[in-house]
């Protein structure tokens, strides 16, 4: 048994109101990873999801004495870190009616995801960490979708809450969040690629790894004759926070010339891995630091042997996803 589930079993109502702060603290620690993985499934961003959590621990502390025993500590935290998000996307500004990326989206490391994976037997998060529900598409798709809605989906599908529970935290009927519900579902179907059960991507295979390689070896070369070889004829494209989406590999090369990405030399590139898709760090060549310095993130869907769709997000993304501040060495 996981050490968090026998803390779960431990600790009663008289002892979590009576604990100290170094005490409390101790005790949710235990379940920060999976739920900052939850809000950030919410808000789409890292940086967000941690001050949502970091905001959750805090009113949990504040209300430790109203914890009532009726269900586990860590259900407990997930209705209050559920209830902070809603906060938060109460606060935000709408999308614009245009569609496409979430103006706030942002990758999250595989690095950090792995602590929640590393006893699958054992974590109870273990089982909403399928990949899907981490992947870039799923949680764009979710990005789409109201407030409420949004916390029914995640809560019913993703943490596997009863409709009961969701409805008591939202303040419903059973028969309004089964109904939210199936608004959640159409919505994500909406959004999702159509083809989304090829969509599985990141397949660890031989294959897929040797593309990325070669993806990466040209995009250092700015060949991108090359690179067009290596999408698919539907690829999409996204750069974060720019709104919009777009779709087709010819579309996607005339808005990469325009941008002026075949005049950039310098580059050097480092693999890593976000949203349990692969991705790379692009470095450029800056004579004042003498060094290269973080230019951008490309982050890759892979399906059937080509790339399906290209994320790219900007440099101040690098220091998060653990990635180098800069490269050292002379220019290439």
């Amino acid at each position: 048994m996981s050490a968090v589930l026998g803390v779960e079993q431990e600790t009663n109502v008289t002892e979590l109101g009576a604990m100290d702060e170094a005490g409390f603290s101790e005790l949710a620690e235990k379940y920060r990873r999976e739920l900052h993985v939850h809000c950030y499934r919410m808000l789409g961003s890292f940086q967000d999801a941690e001050d949502a959590v970091q905001e959750a621990f805090l009113r949990a502390w504040r209300r430790r004495e109203t914890f009532a025993g009726r269900s586990t500590v860590r259900a407990w935290l997930y209705r209050i870190a559920t209830n902070t998000c809603l906060d938060v996307l109460a606060k935000r500004r709408p999308e614009p009616a245009t569609g496409g990326e979430a103006l706030w989206l942002s990758p999250y490391p595989d690095r950090l995801l792995d602590e929640l994976t590393a006893d699958e037997a054992d974590q109870p998060e273990a089982a909403a960490l399928a990949r899907e529900t981490v992947e870039l598409a799923y949680v764009v798709a979710v990005q789409h979708l109201a407030p409420r809605p949004r916390a029914a989906l995640i809560l019913r599908d993703v943490v596997g809450w009863p409709a009961k529970d969701v409805a008591d935290l939202l303040g419903d009927s059973v028969h309004s969040v089964n109904s939210a519900l199936q608004r959640a579902r159409a919505g994500m179907r909406e959004h999702l690629p159509a083809e989304r059960q090829e969509w599985t991507g990141g397949e660890d295979d031989t294959h897929n790894r040797e593309l990325v390689r070669r993806f990466t070896d040209a995009s250092m070369a700015t060949d991108i004759d090359t690179i067009a070889t290596m999408l698919r004829d539907d690829v999409r494209f996204a750069m974060p926070p720019v709104q919009g989406l777009t779709i087709g590999r010819d579309a996607v090369v005339a808005d990469w010339i325009e941008g002026g990405y075949p005049e950039i030399t310098g580059l050097r590139g480092v693999p890593t891995s976000v949203n349990r898709q692969p991705a790379v760090g692009y470095y450029v060549w800056r004579e004042q630091d003498s060094a290269h310095v973080p230019l951008a993130l490309d982050v890759l869907r892979i399906s059937a042997g080509a790339i399906t769709e290209v994320t790219i997000f900007g440099p101040e993304q690098f220091a998060h996803l653990g990635l180098p501040a800069r490269l050292e060495g002379a220019a290439r």
